[in-house]
């Protein structure tokens, strides 16, 4: 066992959490060692023997340092794994500790004296008792209370009234007889939960133990692979407790940078599912956890297969790829899960030490599989490329982080009121880590993003930090006017190609007017209605036409963009090409300039 083979409260009092956290510290350097070795063979060795050399001898030398890599990395691992171990086992009886001593000191206070066994003798006192029928006074005797680990502690500490059973033989209730009692459980719970606490860690640090012979095979990483997950469960009490309760960005960024490296690197390498989503944790933190987790749910979903998870294994590897890939931008990985249609949230640029961070919130039919990581996520990457031309200080994101609705005959108001939520508190979280002073921030909706960003913006306090809002094929956001959208309406911006169905389609008024035939023919069929929206009504499918004169945002030149069907690219092209340079050029440079903080140089367009 980690503290012995029988824990009594005598030794849970005298022990020393210290040391384990000491011990800790030494096998942190070890695995830091050994990291730093391993760069060193990968980066000063590995590399330049590639590069420099062609030769039988040379690629044997490459695999041997393979080899070594291989063998640094395991030692890493497992070091950082007893590192935690130790720090999850300080920490979890700290607080046992904690519990015991306080329950002491109440002992002490009262004048009870506390048994080798636990059990508390209380002293004889005073008390008030019927006798023959009448209020008279009695003294009690002394007794003694055995702790019930299991028994319920309603008022923790020491108050007037006590709810424990009484365990004494006096005749006349002693008023000490409760307190006694309620002390004797606390003991007995510290030390139980102390037990429990040394038998979980003392399982997981027996099994931390590297296999024998000098090579690291498949079968050795995957023991290692075994350990995370048995550390993971064992210290997951531990990792939770220490997040803040009240989730705020600003106190998860405060929380954050409270801890120590070795504290932090806790997290990374053993749950970096737990702080990987998090707003208020510093991009570079976010993407050193998430590219952990990312290959976890990729094996995850191998196991589980069906369609559903196939989908979602195409888009995680294909994000996996991208982020192996050079890239003139470098991305970041913010987010990314499961749950739902899947989750993933990307950056091209660090939103952190950029000036201008616009984050775009995609639409009808997006979720994670392929054509999220090969085409939406280039909507986030042009428009970085085209920020970046007007200023090097700028970063965009491409933001799923809820599930936006598959096809056009559940596009409800529901996906949007559950994702806007989540859209301000990671707005606010970019807030809480941008390095600027006063960074300016860019909400983007396209198509039914845009309905979610306008629900975001009528939020109370609207969307945190937006200095402006940019909507793009937007179906409506819910409100009747750019002021609504809490910016100011003059930094409400409109893209709406004169192609695109999804900025014609009808309210729903309108669309029961114009009969069946809309529902059977969808966006395609709102476009061959013609001007089914327009006549002499701004409504659209969400409220007010954002394009429209009486809604009163600034609209910004875009291509009118392929007709349904008749240019033979489908039914709705010029809805996705909006933020593409080859496909329109004019859309793609506005966003860019409302991104880079320079809407004086837009190309504007006529309302509706």
């Amino acid at each position: 066992m980690a503290t012995g083979s029988l824990l009594t409260w005598q030794r849970l009092r005298d022990l020393k959490p210290s040391e384990f956290e000491d011990a800790g510290d030494g096998w942190h350097e070890v695995s830091a060692r050994a990291e730093a070795d391993r760069d060193a063979v990968d980066r000063a060795m590995t590399a330049k023997l590639r590069e420099t050399q062609e030769s039988e001898s040379a690629r044997a030398a490459i695999a041997r340092l393979r080899r070594l890599s291989r063998n640094y990395q395991y030692v890493h691992t497992e070091a950082a794994l007893i590192r935690t171990t130790l720090n999850g086992l300080s920490a979890e009886l700290t607080r046992a500790q904690r519990e015991l001593t306080e329950a002491l000191e109440d002992a002490a206070t009262l004048g009870f004296t506390v048994q080798p066994d636990g059990a508390v003798n209380y002293p004889p006192a005073e008390a008030d008792t019927y006798l023959g029928g009448g209020l008279g006074a009695g003294r009690a005797p002394g007794g003694r209370a055995r702790g019930n680990a299991t028994q319920a502690l309603q008022l923790p500490g020491l108050t007037d009234e006590y709810t424990a059973p009484l365990r004494t033989d006096a005749p006349v209730p002693n008023p000490n007889a409760a307190k006694a009692q309620a002390i004797a459980d606390r003991i007995a719970r510290a030390v139980r939960s102390a037990t429990e606490i040394d038998d979980r860690y003392t399982r997981a640090l027996n099994n931390l133990k590297a296999a024998k012979g000098l090579d690291v095979t498949e079968a050795t990483l995957a023991d290692a692979t075994r350990d995370t997950a048995t550390v993971r469960e064992t210290a997951e009490r531990y990792l939770e407790r220490g997040i803040p309760s009240e989730r705020s960005p600003q106190a998860v960024h405060a929380w954050w940078t409270s801890l120590t490296e070795e504290q932090r690197n806790d997290y990374m390498e053993v749950a970096p599912d737990l702080i990987g989503n998090l707003d208020g944790i510093p991009s570079l933190s976010r993407d050193e956890a998430n590219r952990h987790y990312l290959p976890v749910l990729i094996d995850q979903l191998e196991k589980q297969g069906g369609e559903d998870a196939r989908a979602k294994l195409e888009g995680l590897r294909g994000i996996e790829k991208r982020l192996n890939e050079p890239s003139r931008v470098p991305m970041f990985l913010l987010g990314i899960g499961t749950e739902g249609n899947g989750r993933a949230i990307v950056a091209f640029g660090n939103p952190d030490t950029s000036r201008n961070v616009s984050a775009y919130v995609p639409g009808l039919g997006t979720k994670l599989d392929g054509e999220f990581a090969e085409g939406t996520l280039n909507r986030g990457s042009d428009t970085a490329k085209g920020a970046r031309v007007h200023d090097r200080s700028s970063a965009a994101i491409v933001w799923l982080g809820y599930d936006a609705p598959q096809s056009l005959d559940v596009m409800g108001e529901g996906d949007a009121a559950r994702g806007a939520p989540a859209y301000n508190s990671f707005m606010d979280g970019l807030g809480a880590t941008n390095d600027h002073k006063d960074p300016h921030l860019t909400a983007i909706g396209h198509s039914y993003g845009s309905f979610t960003v306008g629900t975001a913006a009528q939020r109370d306090g609207g969307i945190p930090g937006a200095d402006d809002i940019i909507l793009l094929g937007s179906p409506g956001t819910g409100a009747d006017r750019a002021e609504d959208l809490g910016v100011g309406k003059d930094h409400v911006f409109v893209g709406a190609a004169e192609n695109d169905p999804v900025t014609k389609l009808p309210s729903s008024r309108q669309a029961w007017a114009g009969g069946a035939g809309f529902f059977v023919a969808g966006p395609a069929g709102a476009y061959a209605a013609g001007d089914i929206a327009d006549q002499g009504d701004d409504d659209l499918w969400f409220g007010r036409d954002p394009a429209s004169q009486a809604f009163g945002a600034r609209r910004f030149g875009v291509a009118d963009g392929p007709r349904p069907f008749i240019d033979g690219q489908g039914p709705t092209p010029a809805h996705s090409n909006y933020f593409s340079p080859e496909e329109d050029r004019v859309s793609a440079g506005n966003i860019a300039r409302i991104v880079a903080g320079k809407p004086e140089q837009l190309e504007t367009q006529e309302w509706r």
